[in-house]
């Protein structure tokens, strides 16, 4: 589907490598972890248009500290189980 492999918790993905590049699912939860970082989207064309996803590049200071790394992992995972969710309806 995306050209990589899939990082799976469970049954769950909660990330990609592509092209030896990590990404980690994100939502409003955690994303402004990464933007503080300027990390980056994973990004694909779509025909002509650029398209984000919402799975962010991992800061490579992260690749030499297992201990931080597992704490962004964990939000990862908490942000693909929220997504997954199904969302509340309210009635009128």
């Amino acid at each position: 589907m995306f050209g990589g492999e899939g990082i799976y918790a469970s049954d769950q993905i909660i990330g990609l490598v592509i092209d030896d590049r990590i990404y980690l699912k994100t939502t409003d939860t955690n994303r402004a972890d990464y933007l503080a970082e300027n990390c980056a989207p994973f990004s694909y064309w779509r025909g002509k248009r650029l398209t984000d996803t919402s799975y962010y590049a991992v800061p490579d200071r992260l690749l030499d500290d297992p201990e931080e790394f597992g704490h962004w992992v964990r939000k990862a995972q908490a942000a693909a189980l929220a997504a997954k969710a199904p969302r509340r309806r309210t009635h009128k």
